[in-house]
């Protein structure tokens, strides 16, 4: 499925999800069917379906449908681009910024499909490493640039709701290919992702 505006809500897997929320909310000991309650279970099954609509759409056909000669051959980046996913051991949020960069070997891609990846790839139950891994080798695959470059420094509402409860934690992953795996220019890189050129 190409990317797009998640408006669409599969009937039968809402009513299936419905259902299972009400169970989840009866069993945590809240009237289901109080006021305020009452269409939660509904609400919640369309939000869980627009949060994993990652699977159902296919990054690399959007960077296909994007793509375009060009001899440019230095450093693209596309950085600061708002994530928000669900950590898959507790279905909590984790959110942040990615930071990509990719240098073109024969074609570059339109800038707009960069943060739409991000977004297929977010939009599912996730670890943040598999994350960075998954937007990686997606551009590495599909564009084969000379070199591809990850970054993503996220906070995650498992470590700042619950657990260890720490409210001012990040997480920083990174993922590095080609011509980013040299020293200078993973460090051009990462100068360029840190400093503000405005």
């Amino acid at each position: 499925m190409p990317y797009k505006q998640f408006e669409e809500y599969n009937i039968q897997v809402t009513d299936d999800v419905k259902r299972s929320f009400e169970s989840i909310i009866e069993n945590l000991g809240e009237d289901k069917d109080r006021e305020g309650i009452v269409k939660t279970p509904e609400r919640a099954a369309k939000a869980m379906q627009f949060l994993t609509s990652g699977y159902y759409m296919d990054a690399s056909a959007i960077l296909k449908g994007a793509m375009f000669k060009e001899d440019y051959d230095d450093m693209v980046i596309v950085k600061d681009i708002e994530l928000y996913s669900l950590c898959e051991h507790h279905m909590l949020p984790f959110f942040g910024k990615a930071h990509i960069a990719y240098i073109p070997n024969g074609h570059i891609v339109g800038l707009s499909k960069l943060p739409r990846i991000v977004d297929v790839f977010a939009r599912r139950l996730q670890v943040q490493e598999r994350l960075t891994h998954d937007i990686l080798e997606c551009i590495n695959e599909t564009l084969k640039p000379k070199g591809v470059a990850v970054v993503i420094e996220a906070s995650h509402m498992c470590m700042m709701m619950r657990g260890v409860q720490k409210q001012n934690s990040t997480t920083t992953t990174s993922g590095f290919r080609g011509q980013f795996e040299k020293q200078e220019t993973r460090n051009e890189f990462l100068k360029l992702i840190s400093s503000d050129l405005s």
